[in-house]
Order: structure tokens, then C-alpha cells, then sequence
């Protein structure tokens, strides 16, 4: 075992703050990364704050993780020291199951192991999260970044980036179909580059007048304000796809009267109940509503070496270590364009 600098939430709503944990040393298929930059996801806060009432403290959360391999286990193969690599929402999976055999160790049947906050039969109990200086996993969960990637604005990928470019990769979004991406947050802002770079017409469905600027600068052709029934109405029926990113319950009526017949939208962002489901908008149309969650290790460097080849990072906001809390404030108030970033240099 090694002491490492971390931070971490001790009871729920409290502040993270500095404390250190035990990581383990490197087995002979494990590989120990040095942390430069870790994303902050709602989902960090979500557990701090345990709102799904399954939170195990202390937490350090942090799954878009990126830094260089500082040492690998005597089988290890695929890395050296001194790769630039990454690690996202997932460490570990039973690998036997039908899910882990498909490469959707996402969906691993018997629960994937997180990369923070689940059961671990490291020191502590539990996965501890990228809030710290260093990480060890599995070689099988570790991620090549390209060293073309701009480095802070690649921590996102790990999440935000795989969880939009996943279901607009399995509904084989491409040239000649037109794509909702409902919301412009830090998965909204994903979506539109993704769909624009896989050759779609890329229509940005926002509440806010104010995000049609920048939208447009992120790769939307157009741009349609939801709560304007007019603009809504000339478009029913003409989207082959909505990816919808709106975090919390909401209304989805408008949004389906979009879809053409045989169309998809797909929830990515509101984890919790949708109140209202008119099962009939479904029905007259053939429209399917989906869900999705993130990608397996095998489609999360796809959508990394796609991001290489097209130039796409995530929009970003570098913050200290010591800054996270006010950071959590701000994520509250949606004050971030669109990802915060934690140099982990910071972290001593």
C-alpha cells in the first residue's frame, strides 16, 4: 500500500477537502497512473451530496481521469512508462458476463465496478476516485490518449465525451439525417460536435435564446428555441434522432412530436423518473424512447482516437484542487462553459 494525497467528502452535503488514502501497489496486470487532470461531473456531486442514497464515505469522486503511466505489473503489455493515458467511469467488470463478452462492460449483469464509490477489496472498502495523485487499475480498463488531444480539455471525454458519442454511434448517425441535441450543458456541448463531425444537419434544441451564438460556433446548423410553439411547430416530424442531455424530470411531449416515423430519442441526461409518457406518441409514429448510459473500454478509445482524428475536445474550465467547492457552486448555477477541470498539479 502507498499513502497518496487525495481529497474527499466525509458525510453527505459536507465539503471535500484534503485527506489521503491507500492506493494499492501495481499487481502484475495493473497499471498505476500519475494524475494530471481530472474532470468534475454533476455526478461528483451528486454522491457528495448522496441525492441517490448510495453514497459510502469517505468519497473521492473523479472519473474523467488523464495522466501518465508511472509504473505497470510484470504482464502488463499494452502500456509503458511514460504513456499518456486515461481512465473513465469504470474499473473493473466480471468479464464473463454476456454484456462484458459483447464489450458493454457498461452494462456488466452482475454491476461494473466504479471508479469510485464501489466495493473494493482495496484499503477502505471502496474505490477511491481521480481527486488524488495517482490511481491503479486493471490494464484491460486503461485508456491510449492520443498525444494530439489538448490535454485538460480530454479529461471530459472520459464521461461526457463517451456518453454522447456512444448512442449516436449505435443509432449510426452519419450524413443525410437530421439530429436533435436537446440542451446545451456539458453534454449537450458534446453532442453537437460529435453529430456535426459524423456529418449530420446538427439542430441545437435549447430554452435559452442566449446559448444560439455559441452553438453555432460549437457545430450546430441551426438552431431551435423549444419554448417558441411556432419555431417548434415547423419542425414536427423532421428529426431522425434527438439526444436528449436535460438533467432533471421534464416534460418530453414537444420533443417526441419532432421525431419522424421510426424515430429515436434517446435520455442521457435525466438519471430519476420521467413523470409523463404519452405512450401514444409512440404508437402513432412507431417512435421509440431510449436511454443510454456510457461506452464500453473498446468504444471509449474509438470515441478517443475519433476525437484525434476530428480535433474535438470538450470545452473547458481549469480549476484548482482547491477550488472544487466553489466549483460545485457554480455547477449548481450551470455557471461553466461547459466542463470543469482540475489541474491535479495543484493537488501537494
Amino acid at each position: 500500500m502507498s499513502s497518496t494525497p487525495a481529497y474527499a467528502a466525509l458525510k453527505a452535503k459536507g465539503k471535500v477537502n484534503p485527506f489521503s488514502i491507500d492506493r494499492r501497489e501495481p499487481g502484475p496486470n495493473d497499471v498505476q497512473i500519475d494524475i494530471e487532470y481530472c474532470g468534475v461531473c454533476h455526478t461528483d456531486l451528486h454522491f457528495v451530496n448522496n441525492d441517490w442514497g448510495m453514497s459510502e464515505y469517505p468519497i473521492v469522486p473523479g472519473h474523467e481521469i488523464v495522466g501518465r503511466v508511472s509504473a505497470t505489473g510484470e504482464k502488463v503489455e499494452k502500456y509503458k512508462q511514460g504513456d499518456l493515458a486515461a481512465i473513465g467511469c469504470m474499473v473493473d467488470s466480471c468479464g464473463t458476463c454476456q454484456s462484458c463478452q459483447d464489450g458493454n462492460e457498461q452494462y456488466c449483469l452482475r454491476g461494473m465496478t466504479a471508479t469510485y464509490n464501489s466495493p473494493s477489496e482495496d484499503a477502505g472498502g471502496v474505490t477511491f476516485g481521480g481527486y488524488s495523485k495517482c490511481i491503479v487499475a486493471h490494464e484491460d480498463f486503461i485508456l491510449h490518449v492520443p498525444e494530439s488531444l489538448e490535454i485538460t480539455g480530454t479529461a471530459p471525454l472520459l464521461c461526457a465525451g463517451i456518453t454522447t458519442y456512444s448512442p449516436l454511434r449505435n443509432w449510426q448517425i452519419g450524413k443525410g439525417m437530421k439530429v436533435g441535441i436537446i440542451g446545451l450543458g456539458g453534454l449537450g456541448h458534446m453532442g453537437v460536435k460529435f453529430s456535426h463531425a459524423m456529418g449530420a444537419q446538427t439542430v441545437m434544441i435549447t430554452n435559452s435564446e442566449s446559448k444560439a451564438e455559441d452553438a453555432k460556433l460549437l457545430g450546430a446548423d441551426d438552431v431551435l428555441i423549444a419554448s417558441d410553439t411556432g419555431a417548434m411547430s415547423k419542425q414536427l416530424g423532421e428529426f431522425d434522432f434527438l439526444l436528449n442531455t436535460i438533467p432533471v424530470n421534464h416534460n418530453i411531449d414537444s420533443y417526441l412530436d419532432l421525431l419522424k416515423i421510426d424515430g429515436t430519442m434517446c435520455v442521457v441526461g435525466a438519471v430519476e423518473p420521467l413523470n409523463h409518457v404519452n405512450a401514444a406518441q409512440l404508437i402513432f409514429g412507431r417512435k421509440s424512447l431510449a436511454g443510454s448510459l456510457i461506452g464500453g473500454i473498446q468504444e471509449t478509445q474509438e470515441m478517443l482516437n475519433f476525437c484525434a482524428d476530428h480535433s474535438i475536445v470538450s470545452e473547458v474550465e481549469v480549476i484548482r484542487m482547491e477550488e472544487i467547492n466553489d466549483a460545485y457552486e457554480r455547477l449548481v448555477k450551470s455557471d461553466v462553459k461547459y466542463r470543469f477541470v482540475i489541474d491535479m498539479n495543484s493537488l501537494s
